[in-house]
């Protein structure tokens, strides 16, 4: 193997690196972001219960006997 073959690879291998790690970024930024989003829907869901948005067990809305 030459010199300039080595150096090749030493590129190709360090190139290899920097696109793995900008992939990890991106998916730590991803699953950061769909955390937030989870979040805010169970907060959303928690203030719809406790504002009373939701009724307290099934079928308490719908007249079933009329």
């Amino acid at each position: 193997m030459d010199v300039s073959a080595i150096a090749s690879v030493a590129t190709e291998m360090s190139q290899a690196r920097t696109a793995d790690a900008v992939s990890m970024a991106v998916l730590k930024k991803a699953l950061d972001v769909q955390a937030q989003g989870a979040a805010q829907l169970v907060q959303a869901a928690v203030q719809a219960m406790q504002a009373g948005g939701v009724p307290p067990r099934p079928g308490s809305i719908i007249d079933v006997f009329g």
